[in-house]
């Protein structure tokens, strides 16, 4: 397959498996917390397909090798998003942000929002870096340090403030999260990250055009293709473009919940894709 398949196959998963991801969570979250549960319970074998899929990729350095080691990544960062969007693995602080709260309390209090979620997922990164990091095919140790480090990024750019930020999609579960979110003009951070997005697609890019094998095209075309869509989805919160409908027909409509202050602040669970 040619670089440019493999780049249009990334950008249709990672549009896919969003929408796939918050539509399980909508339909659970209309039934309730024993339902969000189950559905994170009933994602499991997509866990266990990724683990299963990043080992046996991590030999193979040809084009499938490339593919399963992408596609794993995305599995395993799937589900822990799930669980996270479905309020299983958060963090020990489920409150608002009590008005007035100092800036450094604020931090604190944010980090407790998402502190097990995080943990875990530095958990998988290191996990993955002491499995792949001298493999013939490291790709799902790349993709996932991709997909972590631009939602790393992500996260602090909603914290410190950006103009746009979307809480349409964002479950009941966690909908004491905009509280912790900020709307500015703009912060010190998202220029170092929109710098950094754009210094790692072009390396991404000047490797897949030294690519010397097929397994190297492939891998190097996906890189690319789902760093770039980070840098996209970071421009986002500062252009008016409207993302939310990419996977608005696909969701239920929510349940009528307490009014909040409206804002445009991007999806937690999806401020980044995936």
């Amino acid at each position: 397959m040619t670089p440019w398949i493999a780049a249009v196959m990334a950008l249709f998963v990672w549009w896919f498996s969003t929408g796939a991801i918050l539509m399980a969570v909508k339909y659970a979250d209309r039934s309730g917390k024993a339902a969000r549960q189950r559905t994170v319970l009933a994602g499991l074998p997509l866990l266990a397909l990724g683990i299963w899929g990043a080992d046996t990729s991590l030999g193979d350095p040809g084009a499938m090798g490339a593919y399963v080691g992408f596609l794993s990544a995305l599995a395993i960062w799937g589900w822990i998003e799930l669980a996270f969007l479905a309020g299983v693995i958060t963090g020990p602080n489920t409150y608002a942000l009590p008005p007035g709260t100092p800036e450094w309390e604020r931090f604190i209090r944010a980090w407790g929002t998402l502190a097990y979620h995080e943990m875990l997922l530095v958990a998988a990164l290191i996990v993955l870096a002491l499995v792949g990091w001298d493999a013939p095919n490291p790709l799902v140790l790349w993709t996932f340090a991709v997909l972590f480090f631009a939602r790393i990024s992500a996260k602090l750019n909603l914290f410190l403030g950006v103009p746009r930020i979307n809480i349409d999609f964002l479950p009941s579960a966690l909908s004491h999260l905009p509280s912790y979110f900020r709307i500015r003009a703009l912060n010190w951070l998202f220029p170092v990250s929109i710098t950094a997005l754009s210094f790692a697609t072009a390396c991404w890019m000047e490797r897949l055009y030294a690519a010397e094998t097929a397994g190297q095209t492939i891998g190097f075309a996906l890189l690319t293709a789902i760093t770039a869509l980070a840098l996209l989805e970071h421009w986002v919160m500062v252009l008016p473009v409207p993302d939310e409908k990419l996977w608005r027909w696909m969701l239920p409509a929510s349940k009528p919940t307490k009014t909040q202050p409206h804002t445009t602040i991007k999806h937690e669970g999806g401020h980044h894709g995936l």
